[in-house]
């Protein structure tokens, strides 16, 4: 094998002419097979065009390979034709002027040009060129473009992505997906996603969600615009909508059902985890805005006669499934609210120390038809991160946290920067 250029674009060698080691031309390039490798997906085959016919070379046949000699071994007789097969990943056809997620902008870019590179006889693809210097060079501009930018004193900008943090939306393409890309994504904010899932096509959105875990892809959903969310839930297989309603907080579970058709929502309350489908469902029976309809059923509780010590260790046992502990609420055996207690005056106080001697007993409240505007107002005047709901019998119910009722009052387009920034 012998690579000339360690790196060099895949536009400059589309449509090259390929020629026999006796130097007599077997045809112009037209496209390359990727397969997965170990450090970056790598060349397998070239498909070269000759006349009507695509004649199929393996990689190893190659003996050089750049933008100006393309040679292989043998001669045109000895090469087959290609004969495609399911689940054949082609540079060109799928890659190139395709939309793929930057996992490391949080963004969706359109591939103008591929960085290809030589490692150990291996030819994979380096980078994503997104940028317009990417489409110059497919034209054929680059150069001239170049000195006119130079001349003003100027330079067209790099716009490249290395492979390793770029997310294909296409699903076949998942497998040249490398590891780092796949866990960057998992770990990208839920409203980064969510804001990615908005910008691709219908059917790129089953993808993405796909290759995250329940929760983060719930996470995602419960981040998009209502109208946005239902046409997402409904896309999805019922087993695998139920699966991500299960993961998400109640109250989040109860926005995203609300949106949907009575019919489809029950479908999948039914598929659902019964105890947490009953959790639900009673949360959808309340008015949506209202203090019912926005609160979250899970949440902290102790007893009077704890200590913190045995606050503490109730808290760590509890917060894995729950939202937010800010505060622990303090109730008695009929599930009355005597009391609060914020986690910080848990961790100042002594652990001998008894709940019912540290904790605020004259708390705010809002009952369950409170309006959004009630409750923001005692958010607000009190600095709360979060306020206890009760019940028509005065017993807790759940709590609003200010994230929600913020929600509630900021623009769509306000609360995406806020999530941004």
């Amino acid at each position: 094998m012998n690579i000339i250029m360690s790196e060099l674009y895949l536009s400059t060698v589309l449509g090259k002419t390929v020629i026999d080691e006796l130097g007599q031309e077997i045809g112009k390039l037209r496209d390359l097979i990727m397969v997965p490798g170990e450090i970056f997906p790598q060349v397998s085959h070239l498909l070269v065009a000759k006349r009507k016919e695509t004649l199929c070379i393996p990689w190893q046949e190659v003996s050089l390979f750049n933008p100006y000699v393309i040679s292989v071994y043998g001669t045109p007789q000895d090469i087959p034709s290609y004969v495609p097969k399911e689940g054949d990943i082609l540079v060109r056809r799928d890659i190139l002027d395709r939309q793929i997620v930057d996992v490391n902008g949080a963004k969706v870019v359109r591939v103008n040009d591929l960085k290809l590179g030589g490692r150990q006889d291996l030819l994979g693809i380096f980078s994503v060129d997104i940028g317009f210097r990417g489409l110059l060079r497919r034209l054929g501009y680059e150069r001239i473009c170049e000195k006119l930018y130079r001349s003003l004193g100027r330079d067209i900008p790099h716009q490249e992505i290395s492979w390793e943090y770029v997310q294909p939306l296409e699903m076949n393409l998942s497998m040249l997906t490398l590891t780092m890309a796949r866990d960057q994504l998992a770990d990208m904010h839920p409203a980064d996603i969510a804001n990615i899932i908005s910008q691709i096509s219908h059917q790129h959105i089953k993808t993405v969600l796909t290759s995250l875990d329940t929760e983060t892809a719930g996470e995602a959903i419960h981040e998009l615009e209502p109208e946005l969310r239902s046409r997402v839930m409904n896309q999805l297989d019922s087993e695998q909508a139920s699966d991500i309603l299960e993961e998400m907080e109640p109250d989040e579970a109860a926005d995203v059902l609300g949106d949907l058709p009575e019919e489809k929502a029950q479908e999948l309350l039914d598929l659902m985890d019964e105890e947490e489908a009953e959790e639900i469902q009673e949360l959808l029976e309340h008015e949506e805005n209202s203090a019912g309809g926005l609160m979250n059923s899970e949440y902290v509780t102790i007893t009077a006669d704890m200590t913190v010590a045995d606050a503490l260790r109730e808290i760590r046992l509890l917060a894995p499934d729950i939202e937010t502990v800010y505060y622990a609420y303090v109730v008695d055996r009929e599930e009355f609210l005597i009391g609060v207690i914020s986690l910080k005056e848990l961790l100042i106080h002594p652990p001998d120390s008894v709940i019912a001697e540290i904790m605020t007993e004259n708390l705010k409240t809002v009952n369950v038809d409170a309006s959004p505007e009630n409750i923001l107002e005692i958010i607000a005047k009190y600095n709360l991160i979060a306020v206890p709901v009760l019940g028509a019998e005065g017993k807790m119910e759940g709590i609003v946290t200010v994230d929600d009722i913020l929600e509630m009052f900021l623009p769509y387009a306000l609360r995406r920067r806020r999530y941004h920034h």
